[in-house]
């Protein structure tokens, strides 16, 4: 793993860190290989039990390193048509691992949240922000459109209307309107944010870690699923459930009239 993304781990929680603060953490091609190096290992981490992501300084990210993208505006069409369509590529094993992450991932956004940081975000299963922290597509500013998800996840959470909106006015959004928007889910205020984080983190640590990953998947599948499809998935995970250590722990405590303490396993 190299220093673009810093990784530390204590009582269950993953925090993971964007480690460019001097350009507001804008991906690179070594923060890519990083990101999926990392997520990759946490994914298979049984003492990690939540994934809490955020970026080093005043930013969260600032999207794609558009400095880099400005030294290769004059190359021929057919090689920045390759070039730009591998390095895109080259993002998506991050989408998708943080996606099938069978444990929670929070975002915890500070400062600017823009086009790739935004999609970072937005696939977060939970997002606390920063009162201050600013949202924005931002691609239209540079004359293209949207990678990294962000024209997946935002017309579920916003609505198609609102989606073509902030895609195509590429408008800052505040924290406290991200929120009426379904795009956090906690504002907290600056000065709070990684003490308010840490809290959420634990909280989540502190649960039933196969249930929550079950429970992560199947919400995700019910987007796209038929009726039928969820049903019989839903019984299969409770089935996956009840298997666990802490579905004995959960059902004894019940019983007992006492707060569970799962392990995560």
């Amino acid at each position: 793993m190299n220093d673009t993304v810093r990784l530390q781990t204590a009582d269950g929680i993953a925090t993971l860190t964007l480690n460019r603060p001097e350009v507001l953490n804008a991906i690179d091609a070594e923060m890519k290989e990083a990101l999926v190096d990392t997520l990759t290992r946490i994914e298979v981490d049984p003492a990690v039990r939540v994934l809490v992501l955020r970026g080093a300084g005043k930013h969260f990210m600032a999207g794609g390193d558009v400095k880099g993208f400005h030294a290769e505006r004059d190359r021929d069409a057919i090689w920045k048509r390759r070039r730009f369509l591998e390095g895109i590529n080259a993002i998506h094993p991050i989408l998708f691992a943080v996606r099938r992450m069978p444990k929670p991932v929070i975002a915890s956004v500070q400062g600017y949240a823009a086009g790739f940081g935004l999609s970072l975000a937005l696939m977060a299963d939970l997002t606390i922000a920063a009162d201050d922290a600013k949202f924005t597509l931002a691609y239209i500013r540079i004359g293209t459109s949207p990678d990294g998800g962000a024209s997946y996840y935002l017309p579920r959470m916003v609505g198609l209307k609102k989606a073509l909106e902030i895609g195509m006015l590429g408008d800052d959004i505040d924290a406290a309107t991200a929120a009426r928007h379904g795009m956090v889910n906690f504002v907290v205020p600056a000065a709070e944010l990684g003490a308010e984080t840490d809290r959420l983190a634990r909280r989540l640590a502190a649960a039933p870690t196969r249930a929550l990953g079950n429970l992560k998947r199947l919400l995700n599948a019910s987007l796209d699923n038929q009726l039928e499809q969820q049903l019989q998935m839903e019984a299969e995970a409770f089935a996956d459930n009840v298997t666990t250590e802490d579905f004995r722990e959960g059902i004894a405590a019940f019983v007992e009239k006492r707060k569970p303490a799962f392990k995560g396993r």
